[in-house]
C-alpha cells in the first residue's frame, strides 16, 4: 500500500493554507538535467543535506532567529568533511527530531554508504566536503543568491562532478 507524504502537518492550518497557494501560483518549470559527462564509477560525489548539520566547532545554525519569525530560516550553510562521524557533528533543525541523525549520521548524510559504494567501484570518489543548510526556507532568495552560488563555487574547485541532495 502506498503512503502519502504530508509536507504540511507540522504548519497551522494558516501556514498551510498560505504555502500551498504559493505553490499553486508558482509556474511549471522545465527540470533541468544535466547528463554525466563520463561514468559515475568515474565521477567525484558530493552530498548536499537540507538537514541543519554543523561541526561542533563552527558556528550553529540560527534557531533562536526561526522561533522568533517562523517565516524566516537561516540562509546559511555548512561545510561537512569527507570523515566526519556523529562525534564530529550537531543539527540545529527545528521540524526534524534531530537525536536521529546525531545518533546515525547516515539518515541525513550518508557518508559511509557514499564510502562503500567507492570502495565497490560503482562511484569514481567521494568529494573532500559536503554541505548542509537548515531545510525549511519559506523565503529561500538569500540563500539561493548566497549559499547556493557559495557551494557551488566550491564543488567546482573540488572538481565534484555529481551532486545528491539529501532532503529531511
Amino acid at each position: 500500500m502506498a503512503k502519502t507524504v504530508d509536507s504540511f502537518r507540522f504548519l497551522d492550518l494558516a501556514s498551510r493554507k498560505i504555502v500551498k497557494s504559493w505553490m499553486e501560483r508558482e509556474p511549471k518549470h522545465d527540470i533541468p538535467w544535466t547528463p554525466l559527462r563520463k561514468p559515475l564509477a568515474e565521477c567525484t560525489v558530493a552530498f548536499v543535506s537540507s538537514a541543519a548539520i554543523a561541526l561542533k566547532d563552527d558556528q550553529p545554525f540560527d534557531q533562536e532567529g526561526e522561533r522568533r519569525n517562523p517565516w524566516w530560516g537561516d540562509p546559511s550553510f555548512r561545510i561537512i568533511p569527507r570523515g566526519a562521524t556523529e562525534r564530529d557533528v550537531r543539527l540545529y533543525h527545528l521540524h526534524i527530531d534531530t537525536r536521529i541523525g546525531e545518533q546515525d549520521l547516515d539518515c541525513v548524510l550518508p557518508l559511509r554508504r557514499l564510502e562503500e559504494l567507492r570502495a565497490e567501484g560503482f562511484v569514481g570518489q567521494v568529494a573532500p566536503s559536503h554541505y548542509a543548510f537548515m531545510g525549511y526556507l519559506l523565503k529561500p532568495k538569500e540563500f539561493l543568491e548566497r549559499s547556493v552560488p557559495a557551494m557551488i563555487a566550491r564543488m567546482k574547485q573540488e572538481a565534484v562532478d555529481v551532486v545528491a541532495l539529501v532532503p529531511v
